[in-house]
């Protein structure tokens, strides 16, 4: 199978790219495609990346292919993280994103459903991640796009927890769904301990969310943003994370990466970790349960846009959603997230 990079000369798509190499996702015969635009430096940036990464792989490689135009990208399984980001000038918040990358979303879905082969898979990794698979499912059909936001975000809680008591995040199960970043929602209803009888379970969640309400989770993230902003402009990041780390798991699901990005670091590593974890099992043919953004169409708690929620996913794509019972708070802030998802996607297609 081939795998096509869209946006490999950015920085999160430059990492895909060399986690994919580093891991040995893709084998010699198989093609791994850099995508990006002919005008700008992008097109130099690929040649020459190409040239390095030909250097450093020459005996593992796969064939490495430049593409510079919508139209010539083939790959079966298609990552696509081209576009603007909050660390850009051009950038400050979501409505900018979408402003920005919407005709970046409608370019490529376009392109792919009138030249690609028509079984191809889209990893989304871009943001506003919920517009971008409401596009892509558009043009493309909703089973075969996937947002990798609510798959990165449910892998931090997972690790969170695990720091917390000890273990390895293999031995913790869990899901967040919602909104990729600030509008996530963490089900603690779905997080399993390996080893742990019930009782043990219930009391160990319970001493891990510290009596807190989850209908209060979007007022806690608010709260504490404002704490860390506090921090960020004093330039005082060592003190960020250690204010950050001393949060219960949730919240440092969201606020960690928010730290991280505005250090200057950004969250390439962990991004591009979660994307080619995902690609691998695609091209693997496994089959998987992840959290992940996708076109709902009443399946889960009678939801009706893009959004995170758990998946079953195949190498063609994502076939269902898993109906999981959650608690009733959780359920209630899902809505409102939803909800909220809805009135912005319609508000950012109507102004694009």
């Amino acid at each position: 199978m081939d795998v096509s990079i869209i946006g490999a000369s950015g920085g999160c798509g430059r990492e895909i790219v060399a986690q994919l190499l580093d891991f040995r996702v893709l084998s010699p015969t198989e093609r791994l495609q850099l995508v990006g635009r002919a005008e700008g430096k992008s097109s130099q940036i690929l040649y020459g990346l190409r040239s390095d990464l030909t250097d450093a792989y020459a005996e593992i490689a796969p064939e490495l292919d430049v593409a510079l135009h919508p139209e010539e990208v083939v790959g079966d399984v298609i990552v696509m993280s081209a576009g603007v980001t909050m660390t850009s000038s051009k950038a400050s918040s979501r409505d900018d994103l979408a402003q920005s990358n919407l005709p970046l979303f409608h370019s490529y879905a376009k392109a792919i459903k009138q030249y690609g082969h028509g079984h191809e898979i889209i990893l989304v990794v871009t943001n506003p991640v919920e517009l971008a698979v409401e596009v892509f499912s558009h043009y493309l059909g909703r089973h075969r796009v996937i947002g990798i936001g609510a798959y990165s975000d449910s892998l931090r809680f997972r690790r969170e927890i695990a720091n917390d008591i000890g273990v390895r995040r293999q031995l913790v199960q869990g899901f967040v769904v919602g909104e990729h970043g600030e509008g996530l929602v963490p089900l603690w209803s779905s997080v399993q301990i390996h080893g742990m009888d019930e009782e043990e379970l219930q009391a160990t969640l319970k001493r891990l969310q510290r009596e807190r309400q989850i209908s209060q989770f979007a007022d806690e993230v608010s709260k504490e943003k404002q704490i860390l902003l506090d921090y960020l402009h004093s330039e005082q990041i060592r003190e960020a994370f250690e204010y950050v780390d001393r949060l219960p798991p949730d919240l440092r699901v969201v606020l960690k990466p928010y730290v991280t990005q505005m250090s200057g670091a950004r969250t390439l590593a962990a991004t591009a970790n979660a994307t080619v974890d995902l690609v691998r099992s695609l091209l693997d043919g496994r089959e998987i349960v992840v959290s992940g953004q996708v076109r709902v169409d009443g399946e889960f708690y009678d939801i009706h846009t893009s959004i995170g929620v758990p998946i079953i996913v195949t190498p063609m794509g994502w076939t269902q959603v898993v109906p999981i019972e959650l608690w009733e708070d959780e359920a209630l802030l899902l809505k409102q997230t939803s909800d909220r998802i809805k009135s912005k996607i319609q508000e950012w297609s109507k102004n694009g």
